[in-house]
């Protein structure tokens, strides 16, 4: 039961697990879950664990030892760590054409949850917060830094390719068109 709660807490990531939660998916009763929880926590405190399951806002949640900060830093200024995945080169787009925005802005332009993505940027610094926004619960703005901007190459924001011209680029593909031609044509 212990490697269900280790996989529910990956899985939710920086959401986090309630002990709610870990009753009705495991059916089990709150102590049982509690007992479940606090042992997995045990074990992630032994010192040659990188991990560490911390009791936050109501959640349970994975999270990386503070005390290995320094080595997680090296990793994100590696610059043959830099390489940007799809999905990052997808957000810093978003974050670039709509800026100032908001995560949940740019999760519904992507279709999919971007706070891992918008946290690793934020980590390199491509990113960062640039104040708050007046829709309710007041959610963080982002835009892109000088670093984005020396990364790629550009001396300001506007030297973005303008959008139009990325379509005319692309053509306006006939999708009935076949480049292949019916015997007899």
């Amino acid at each position: 039961m212990e490697a269900i709660i280790e996989g529910l807490l990956y899985v939710q990531g920086d959401i986090g697990l309630t002990l709610d939660q870990v009753m009705n998916i495991l059916n089990v009763s709150e102590e049982e879950a509690k007992e479940l929880v606090f042992n997995l926590k045990n074990s992630y405190e032994q010192e040659n664990r990188g991990l560490r399951i911390k009791y936050l806002g109501n959640t349970f949640k994975l999270t990386t030892k503070e005390e290995h900060k320094a080595y997680y830093q090296k990793l994100l200024e590696n610059p043959k760590n830099n390489v940007l995945s799809n999905s990052a080169l997808e957000t810093l787009a978003i974050i670039a054409y709509n800026e100032p925005i908001t995560r949940v802005g740019i999760d519904e332009l992507r279709g999919i949850d971007s706070s891992y993505v918008v946290r690793r940027l934020l980590a390199k610094g491509l990113i960062k917060e640039c104040g708050k926004s007046d829709l309710p619960g007041k959610p963080i703005l982002y835009k892109t830094t000088d670093d984005f901007l020396d990364y790629f190459g550009l001396s300001s924001i506007n030297d973005l390719p303008k959008l139009e011209e990325l379509d005319e680029e692309d053509g306006d593909k006939d999708l009935f068109k076949s480049i292949y031609k019916e015997e007899g044509e």
